[in-house]
């Protein structure tokens, strides 16, 4: 349910003891993330793989997920401010209902701003041994420019370039001098004159390229209108289309239809949504055709604050 973005989101995947591992993400969640509006106090998710459960604050912040497998296996993480800047976070992993402490891992983090800004991120396990630490350095502009990760295996350095030429806006990501992933952002007029953005993203192993995608958005919605996956040939030397998928909505934003193309084969689905309220206007069920398969939802919220009258 979470959409493919984030409020901050600085690079990657974390990968314990992995010398070329990319740097980790850091991510802030917040209530719209997981397509909720209104001050929303929880959010519990059930499908048919499990239950997820979300508590935000009064700012709309994360600040606990659960997801639950089964009754007995589960895993829980806590998210802990100050002001807007994450500074704890804490996974915590149970089996068999018992508390797993090889799995559960504990994060850290300092904000440095006497220059330009720096974080450090300190990653324990729960018997209190540092497994790594990353510092996030930042440009005079507060876009990333490094990251810097460190463990017993040594020192890894990702450098975050970026170049903008007629109109094109392209941030690569550099793993010790080689690139790891390049994100092109462009804009363009579709078919009916409405101005779209075009992000393609291309990933890449020891520096060839392996997979890309582009995803395009309408600029006046913000919205994700098609998705295009790519598979790089070698004996071509070029990326080869591996499906295609376009989306659908209503005049209030949301998802009424898919459509995704690989090869000959064609799989469409259409989305059914009950609400809870019309002033709320947040989904409690989600019902997926032709799979007949649904979503609900059980959604709290804060008062809403009244003004008293002198």
């Amino acid at each position: 349910m979470v959409k493919n973005y984030a409020s901050i989101i600085l690079l990657g995947c974390f990968l314990i003891g992995g010398k070329f591992a990319k740097a980790q993400e850091i991510t802030i969640f917040s209530s719209k993330d997981f397509d909720l509006q209104g001050k929303v106090k929880t959010c519990i998710v059930v499908t048919k793989y499990g239950k997820e459960e979300y508590d935000f604050n009064e700012r709309g912040l994360l600040t606990k997920s659960v997801t639950r497998y089964n009754d007995d296996d589960y895993s829980v993480t806590y998210y802990k401010y100050d002001a807007n800047y994450l500074i704890e976070k804490r996974v915590e992993n149970y089996h068999d209902n018992q508390f797993n402490t090889i799995t559960s891992l504990a994060h850290f983090y300092t904000i440095d701003s006497t220059s330009t800004k720096k974080i450090t991120e300190k990653i324990f396990s729960y018997d209190k041994e540092i497994l790594d630490q990353y510092e996030y350095w930042y440009n005079s502009d507060d876009a990333i420019k490094k990251i810097v990760r460190t463990n017993n295996n040594g020192v890894d350095e990702t450098l975050v370039e970026y170049k903008n030429v007629k109109g094109e806006a392209t941030t690569s990501y550099l793993l010790n001098g080689i690139i790891l992933k390049s994100v092109r952002t462009s804009k363009r007029k579709n078919k009916n004159k409405k101005l779209e953005r075009v992000v393609l993203t291309k990933n890449y192993i020891t520096g060839k390229p392996n997979t890309a995608e582009e995803a395009i958005y309408s600029t006046e919605s913000d919205k994700l209108i098609s998705k295009t996956t790519y598979r790089f040939n070698e004996k071509e030397n070029q990326f080869a289309i591996e499906n295609v998928t376009t989306y659908g909505y209503d005049t209030k934003g949301f998802l009424t239809k898919s459509k995704l193309t690989s090869g000959e084969n064609l799989e469409n689905k259409e989305y059914i949504h009950q609400f809870d309220d019309e002033e709320k206007g947040n989904w409690v069920k989600q019902i997926v055709t032709p799979d007949n398969t649904y979503t609900t939802r059980k959604i709290s919220y804060y008062p809403e604050e009244t003004l008293v009258e002198d």
